[in-house]
């Protein structure tokens, strides 16, 4: 620990270089992945905030949920025999305001649940995203498939599907713009994955996500930009670290004369890739709030607790494998041999 910390300050700049491109990187790839974070809530925000549990559509809709129609004596079965089962279905439309300005929404109904938000028919409750473009309690909106008016009766957070605000409406006012009478999904919240008819197939909250169209794609992209920042950042680790050792060839075959096991040279060059990047990270994660106070309102940028530890914990670990594999040649020093390499 002595010896690593009297190296550290001899060599300020080569280790302040090295934490900077740790903190560089660190800080871009948590920035992505709160951008990552904040477009898959943008994307799903309705389905990911539901508890884990089971969604169902019927089979012949090939894994489309608006293609799916489930029949109501099905429905009805199930919810008879479930009691926190819900039916509920979406569909993307628009909104009209007083000033005829078209808003882009996603239509969402349900049967009673304590899951979705409840109103009766000519009321409508918004996400919140929407009381930020200035609508207000009690304003009233209209649609073009709907011969009334919605009112305004409140504002929920994070209820988005698809890049679009949801709006709940009533079931009767679903029924009566998309002239349909069955429900789209059915969703059973719990572990149990048991088949409850032979018609529908079954999903999990992951596999549902998947099935909705450009929310796999998206997901994979963002993730695979993260996943390679990991990567860039432990092979740095490893080649700075690797050029730092061979320009100590010397100093370690003296070490290693006088008596220094090589486990301890091991332990001094982890403690050093430890102080620079939980330094570097802590920098990066305090920076990376800042962004978020900072970033523009409708930027969707979503930075959990979890995902920043998680995150750290990958970067320990990645820089603790980048750097004893650029230290396995220090077990390869041979004393006299090194110290006439450093005399040379």
């Amino acid at each position: 620990m002595n010896i690593a910390w009297k190296e550290i300050k001899k060599n300020k700049i080569r280790f302040l270089i090295l934490g900077s491109i740790v903190f560089l990187v660190s800080l871009l790839t948590f920035i992505i992945s709160g951008l990552a974070n904040g477009l898959s809530q943008d994307n799903a925000a309705l389905i990911k905030n539901l508890p884990n549990g089971q969604f169902y559509m019927t089979k012949d809709a090939n894994e489309t949920y608006n293609l799916s129609r489930i029949h109501s004596r099905i429905q009805d079965e199930i919810l008879n025999k479930q009691s926190d089962a819900v039916a509920f279905s979406i569909q993307m439309g628009f909104l009209n305001d007083h000033e005829e300005k078209q808003r882009s929404i996603a239509f969402v109904t349900s049967t009673h649940s304590e899951f979705f938000q409840n109103v009766n028919k000519g009321e409508i409750i918004l996400d919140r995203s929407m009381e930020d473009e200035g609508i207000k309690i009690g304003d009233i909106l209209t649609n073009n498939q709907y011969n009334g008016q919605f009112i305004v009766k409140g504002f929920v957070d994070q209820s988005k599907f698809s890049h679009a605000p949801v709006a709940y409406i009533s079931v009767e006012d679903y029924k009566e713009m998309y002239k349909v009478n069955e429900m789209q999904l059915l969703f059973i919240p719990g572990d149990d994955s048991t088949q409850v008819a032979a018609d529908l197939q079954s999903f999990s909250k992951n596999e549902f996500l998947n099935t909705i169209a450009s929310y796999k794609a998206e997901q994979m992209s963002l993730n695979m930009i993260i996943w390679f920042l990991v990567v860039i950042s432990g092979m740095l680790f490893a080649i700075f670290f690797y050029m730092m050792n061979v320009q100590k060839i010397g100093l370690y075959g003296i070490l290693k004369a006088i008596g220094v096991k090589t486990s301890v040279l091991f332990k001094m060059m982890w403690t050093q890739m430890v102080f620079i990047t939980v330094i570097a990270l802590c920098t990066s994660i305090a920076l990376s709030q800042v962004f978020n106070l900072m970033a523009p309102k409708g930027m969707p940028f979503y930075l959990t607790p979890e995902a920043t530890i998680q995150l750290s914990i990958i970067f320990l670990i990645i820089g603790f494998i980048g750097a004893t594999l650029s230290g396995i040649q220090i077990k390869k020093v041979e004393p006299l041999q090194a110290i006439q390499q450093g005399e040379s």
